[in-house]
């Protein structure tokens, strides 16, 4: 299922494109440098692999998997409009079940979406997946293929793949959740977040009705605090950038 809006392209900016497994992927961390990113005059867009049935708060409700996707597909929606994304796209492969399909049906689709929206920055998991969940260690490799791939035959449009990450003294302020953090030296850009930024960061989770018991317990809004933090693929900062277009 798709949701796409097309605003006009704002003069000198550039068009940002985040590609996640799962619903609330884009509000675990990166929303507030979502936001952020709008405030400068980028576009911004998100694709979405999965719409996340399978979770497990599904239990919770009495929700089928199906049911379940469509909630928090319309979950997505509000957080597209609090974040005001020019564009968002929510795809129905199967959520955690991306390592059993046929990686090529996952990246033609990613292709064909990087073909339509044309963006210079694009923005997934790092190579840990942060929780290190299987989807999203899938997407992390089938984004990364893709974009060499597309580089290789002359998608000059491409300019950067940036890795959402968090950095190792984040990966400690929850020791009930194991997460993945990057060394500091692989990390390039750390996003300093204003306060209007965070509080997008928080409207964002709260858009997520049925997956607060999920936010609370993780402590996300600690965990991340006023910085979000990126690699830049095959890319060395030092020192680091606070900007995910710096020196494009």
């Amino acid at each position: 299922m798709n949701h796409f809006k097309q605003q006009n392209k704002v003069s000198d900016t550039m068009r940002i494109l985040y590609i996640f497994p799962h619903p609330d992927d884009e509000s675990f961390g990166p929303a507030g440098g979502i936001w952020q990113q709008k405030r400068q005059g980028h576009e911004v867009f998100l694709l979405t692999l999965t719409k996340g049935g399978a979770t497990k708060q599904r239990f919770k409700f009495n929700y089928s998997i199906e049911e379940m996707g469509e909630v928090r597909y319309k979950e997505m929606l509000e957080v597209e409009k609090t974040l005001n994304l020019n564009g968002m796209t929510v795809l129905d492969f199967p959520d955690s079940g991306l390592k059993e399909m046929d990686p090529r049906e996952l990246e033609a689709a990613i292709q064909q979406h990087i073909e339509e929206i044309r963006p210079e920055v694009v923005i997934t998991y790092a190579v840990h997946g942060i929780s290190g969940f299987h989807d999203h260690l899938v997407s992390h490799a089938v984004v990364k293929r893709v974009y060499l791939e597309m580089k290789e035959n002359g998608a000059n449009h491409l300019k950067r793949l940036a890795l959402l990450t968090i950095p190792e003294d984040g990966a400690d302020k929850n020791p009930a959740f194991k997460m993945n953090p990057s060394k500091d030296e692989e990390i390039d850009c750390t996003l300093n977040l204003t306060d209007e930024d965070v509080a997008k960061f928080e409207a964002a989770l709260n858009c997520y009705k049925t997956y607060q018991e999920v936010i609370q317990k993780t402590n996300v809004v600690e965990l991340v605090g006023t910085r979000v933090y990126y690699e830049f693929f095959q890319e060395d900062f030092d020192p680091k950038v606070d900007d995910i277009t710096a020196a494009l």
